[in-house]
């Protein structure tokens, strides 16, 4: 069988797991403010669906993405996903000849589409406690040259949870304008960050920013995203997007609905998901041989580091899935050193983050002793 027909069935398996503790994919779980749920429902009520949607995102929706950005002079296109605008930047701005720089670990997707659109990739090593599990300014600069189109962050880093500082941010940006690349910030976890820092505050003219619902307001499922950038790279990226027919009505209402009541809603859901860090740090602690890479994360997950107890990710991942939770193991974000850890999401159910603890002794022990049943992804 096809290797993406098993993957897809993969997946298709696991979201049609009656009860499944979804600790794998950074997605939020705890229960929408009822203002989102409601803009949905209303806008079914009303039949909405049945248009399309202007082909750049509401204009309501586009004003309260920059407003939430701090951003005032940018433009946004509204995206089926955060993941449809990483596409659209990387085959829009990479072609044969340039160079794709990025971070590892880091997220693979922006890689591959990179790699489709002819660029060569050049990932930087970063899983190194000498360096806090961070790219540094050295690392950039030996890595960038005139072939250099694109440089990639996510920042906050998925999957180690490590955020860099404006001065930081800064000087990565002027090495970008040093050789003339375009600089694509990927903020989806930002909200969840003590204080995080917009590339576009010191490169505006060539900075990207990737905006996305699926992780702080739990929209994964409904695919809304945006990209954000100076007015004449928007007008590229929208000259033959992907989709240009305008995204999900519905998750445009829902999203609307979320940035209006992000204040009052939000700080109690990152409340809840850093209480679930420490309860997973305090297990890991007790377990010998293992470790979390990065605490607190600055995201809504933590890489916990298994290979000095012995035991592999996927075993690992293998034994939770006995006990209906799912974890993800390293090799899905970096192949050099995917070996070394699982990583844990933490926007879930109290009740979920305490299963995935109370487990850990007895699923490391039996780790230990089974393989793999099947591929993951």
């Amino acid at each position: 069988m096809r290797q993406f027909e098993v993957r897809n069935q993969h997946f298709d398996r696991l979201f049609n797991t009656p009860g499944l503790m979804w600790l794998g994919q950074n997605t939020n779980h705890f229960h929408p403010h009822p203002a989102v749920v409601q803009a949905m429902l209303d806008a079914i009520q009303k039949e909405e669906y049945h248009a399309y949607a202007p082909p750049a995102g509401f204009e309501e929706l586009r004003a309260l993405i920059l407003q939430d950005l701090g951003l005032r002079d940018e433009s946004v296109l509204v995206t089926d996903g955060a993941v449809e605008a990483l596409y659209n930047v990387c085959h829009t701005l990479c072609g044969p000849g340039d160079d794709f720089v990025t971070t590892d670990p880091g997220w693979k997707w922006p890689i591959d589409f990179a790699r489709a659109a002819g660029a060569r990739t050049i990932e930087i090593p970063i899983y190194k406690p000498e360096h806090a599990y961070k790219l540094t300014v050295r690392q950039l600069e030996e890595a960038v040259s005139a072939r250099t189109r694109l440089i990639y962050l996510v920042d906050p880093n998925n999957p180690l949870g490590v955020c860099y500082s404006a001065e930081e941010i800064e000087a990565f940006t002027r090495i970008a304008r040093g050789v003339g690349a375009y600089f694509m910030h990927d903020c989806t976890y930002a909200h969840f960050a003590d204080s995080h820092t917009l590339a576009a505050r010191y490169y505006p003219e060539r900075a990207v920013t990737i905006y996305s619902f699926s992780k702080w307001l739990g929209l994964a499922g409904l695919r809304i995203g945006a990209v954000v950038a100076h007015p004449e790279l928007i007008e590229r990226l929208a000259a033959a997007p992907p989709n240009n027919l305008g995204c999900n009505v519905i998750s445009q209402r829902a999203a609307i609905a979320g940035l209006k009541i992000r204040g009052q809603w939000f700080p109690e859901i990152n409340r809840r998901q850093r209480r679930n860090q420490a309860e997973i740090a305090k297990a890991v602690a007790n377990v010998p041989g293992m470790s979390i890479a990065v605490y607190p994360s600055q995201a809504n997950f933590l890489v916990v580091e298994c290979i000095d107890a012995g035991v592999t990710p996927e075993a690992l991942c293998a034994a939770y899935r006995q006990r209906d939770i799912m974890i993800r193991q390293g090799t899905y974000h970096t192949p050099t050193f995917g070996h070394r850890f699982v990583k844990v999401s933490t926007t879930v159910p109290e009740e979920w983050a305490d299963a995935f603890c109370a487990h850990l002794p007895e699923m490391v022990a039996r780790a230990r002793s089974i393989g793999t049943s099947g591929p993951l992804f």
